[in-house]
């Protein structure tokens, strides 16, 4: 199913000053800052009538803009007064819009706000995070939908938590998916194998990238693998790309118990330049997540060509479209029997292969851009 072409929307008679939260860079790799450094990166190749300043940590010395406006700011990403400071910070900015790129937008700042809602993890299943992640985030998020003019859901699921959780009208909220870097790609041969040899990897493998923490559903991936491992002595090893995230002890914990360590590969520190090539490398991508925002590791599998094995809920449907398989996150048989599909069935491989690269396709990042671009007319206007 393609997607639908976005709105340019009216524009605004005067170019507007907009600003750019992103503080997070500095504290995060990988999901939201991924959002932020390809949304920075997609305005400044579209917009070259508005003004931009885009707000870093004063610690940061990595910048993601090269053409806007850079301001560094003292207000640090999720302090518990960081609402009241982050507002004062702002002030002498005059900014038309701030763009609240991680949820929660400051008092005051700018004379609209737009806000981008990725998830609700922390409502649907505070059990797979930190108490005070829960907190931070619980006891903020219906002034920052009630504060903000417009609010990005990055996925139609988010969007509808929004509307059944947060009472959000529905037409105050824009859907606007994420995209996949031109990185991405069908690599040739010689390329795939040296990064195979510079990670120690194997010739053929089933692959996870993500962060390793409960709400990925480790578990139920190692146990499935347990279980197809019973049926087929021979299954390539199980490679774990991602580093350690909420309550990981205990995760790997239950992971050992499994008895499985022989056939699991994990690697922490795959780089960004790398990542395309392993993903290129595996004979499937396995995201068997309970929940997902939006789930970019199966859409950049989709552009390089690999298949993608995801569960059947939450945004994860959205982004595969009609390639690769849906499984229940609840039953590792489930899980099992996708991935001996994928591994068995070649002339089914190659048929999900072309209709993945067609599928990743449609997701750019300049169309995340002109969404956004969109929004922030419409709500000056």
């Amino acid at each position: 199913m393609p997607l639908d072409k976005p709105s340019e929307g009216r524009l605004y008679s005067s170019p507007m000053h907009i600003g750019l939260d992103a503080r997070l860079t500095y504290y995060r790799i990988g999901g939201i800052s991924t959002y932020i450094r390809e949304s920075v990166k997609a305005l400044e190749a579209l917009d070259h009538d508005n003004r931009y300043t885009v707000f870093h940590s004063r610690k940061a010395r990595e910048t993601v803009t090269t053409r806007f406006r850079r301001a560094n700011l003292w207000t640090p990403s999720h302090h518990r007064i960081e609402r009241l400071a982050w507002s004062v910070e702002l002030s002498r900015f005059r900014l038309d819009v701030l763009h609240t790129t991680d949820f929660i937008p400051p008092y005051w700042g700018a004379r609209r706000h737009v806000i981008t809602i990725h998830d609700l993890t922390f409502l649907l299943f505070p059990q797979y995070i930190t108490a005070e992640t829960k907190r931070y985030y619980s006891d903020q998020i219906r002034a920052a939908v009630t504060k903000a003019d417009h609010v990005l859901a990055i996925s139609e699921a988010t969007k509808t938590d929004m509307i059944r959780l947060l009472d959000v009208a529905e037409d105050k909220i824009t859907v606007q998916y994420c995209g996949v870097d031109s990185i991405y790609r069908p690599l040739p041969a010689y390329q795939i194998a040296a990064v195979r040899r510079a990670h120690n990897l194997p010739n053929e493998y089933v692959l996870y990238v993500g962060t390793i923490e409960p709400r990925k559903n480790i578990v139920g991936l190692v146990t499935a693998y347990r279980e197809l491992l019973n049926r087929m002595p021979d299954l390539p090893p199980l490679v774990l790309v991602g580093k350690p995230g909420w309550h990981y002890e205990a995760l790997m914990k239950s992971v050992h118990e499994i008895g499985v360590e022989d056939h699991l590969i994990w690697r922490e520190n795959i780089s960004r330049d790398d990542l395309p090539a392993v993903y290129n490398g595996a004979l499937a991508l396995v995201l068997p997540s309970h929940y997902e925002g939006f789930g970019l590791p199966p859409l950049e599998a989709m552009a390089c060509g690999t298949v993608p094995i995801v569960s059947n809920r939450s945004s994860l449907p959205e982004v595969v479209g009609d390639v690769g398989l849906l499984v229940d996150p609840d039953q590792p048989s489930s899980i099992a029997e996708a991935i001996q599909k994928a591994l068995s069935d070649t002339a089914w491989r190659m048929e999900m292969r072309q209709r993945g690269l067609l599928r990743a396709a449609q997701f750019t990042w300049e169309r995340t851009a002109r969404i956004a671009l969109s929004v922030y007319n419409r709500v000056v206007s």
